[in-house]
């Protein structure tokens, strides 16, 4: 069969496809689905520096027509990095897992501090991903990833984590070329395309947002012609920054899209809402696709389309 390795600046992962922030919690929640140690990678949700509560109910709400995707208004809840490598990373260490923190901040020194919490925590967290784009902030129209200059300063506060550090990326800017030259001059090795998109959902019965947060991010299929252009235009001026392609991803196919675009790496994220075991499956649809097509492996596939 196809060899599935494959490299993300100096994170070399044992298969292409990870868990996306968000969608499979803190610690070994989908361990009971699969064996964590065959994944690439679990991300986990983002944490800051302390526990942070997240938006009001309700926090999840399915497009019109649900194959699409969903919003999400969840608002990062989550117990803070110090209690997450006492309570959670044991759990996905014991099965086995290369881990990935995700870290958030709603001030740049807020990154530092959460960035400096991991410092202390095991090899097995082989990257940080340095959200700089979630949505669904109480403030969430204004985010660091709208800004280069913003975005390069959070970068470069979190080198005190020792680890290599991916930038998630936003679509929700013209501009994201520049932004992610802007991360990686901040140190970043890798950028992370895409976080969702903004939008909001009104509930027509009660005449108010869906959401509890009222504005949420989009994503699903929806989202995945959007994440692969991303990917694309990012991989077409900066072909030297190694890209992890996420968004809509739930087949085998669609991980071969983001791959071709330009990406060394994909995560699934939503499609996991509605299948826990849809990791592996498209791990398992894409080295049959490689095998089905003659290639020895998926670096093959990198940036294939351009």
């Amino acid at each position: 069969m196809a060899e599935l390795a494959t490299q993300v600046g100096s994170v070399a992962l044992r298969a292409p496809v990870m868990t996306a922030s968000g969608a499979s919690g803190h610690g070994a929640e989908l361990a009971p689905y699969g064996p964590l140690r065959d994944l690439g990678a679990v991300v986990v949700k983002s944490l800051r520096d302390g526990a942070w509560p997240g938006n009001p109910l309700p926090r999840l709400h399915p497009l019109r027509f649900p194959a699409a995707g969903m919003i999400n208004s969840v608002g990062l809840q989550g117990p803070g990095v110090a209690a997450w490598l006492e309570d959670d990373l044991p759990a996905l260490i014991d099965a086995g897992a290369d881990v990935v923190a995700s870290i958030w901040g709603d001030t740049v020194d807020a990154y530092r501090r959460a960035a400096e919490l991991l410092a202390a925590g095991p090899p097995q967290i082989v990257a940080v991903e340095v959200n700089v784009s979630c949505p669904n902030t109480e403030d969430g129209m204004r985010m660091f990833a709208h800004s280069a200059e913003a975005t390069e300063a959070v970068v470069a506060v979190t080198a005190g984590c020792g680890r290599p550090r991916w930038a998630k990326l936003s679509p929700n800017t013209p501009e994201l070329v520049e932004v992610a030259a802007a991360a990686v001059r901040g140190g970043a090795e890798a950028v992370v395309l895409t976080n969702t998109l903004s939008g909001l959902v009104i509930d027509i019965e009660k005449r108010r947002p869906a959401l509890g947060g009222q504005r949420g991010g989009v994503s699903g299929a929806a989202l995945h012609p959007v994440a692969v252009r991303a990917v694309y235009d990012v991989h077409e001026e900066l072909p030297a920054v190694p890209i992890i392609g996420v968004g809509g991803v739930a087949t085998g196919a669609d991980a071969v899209e983001m791959l071709m675009a330009g990406a060394s790496a994909v995560q699934v994220g939503t499609a996991i809402f509605a299948d826990p075991r849809a990791p592996w499956k498209v791990l398992a649809e894409l080295e049959q696709w490689c095998h089905d097509n003659d290639l020895a492996g998926v670096a093959e596939l990198v940036g294939a389309a351009h």
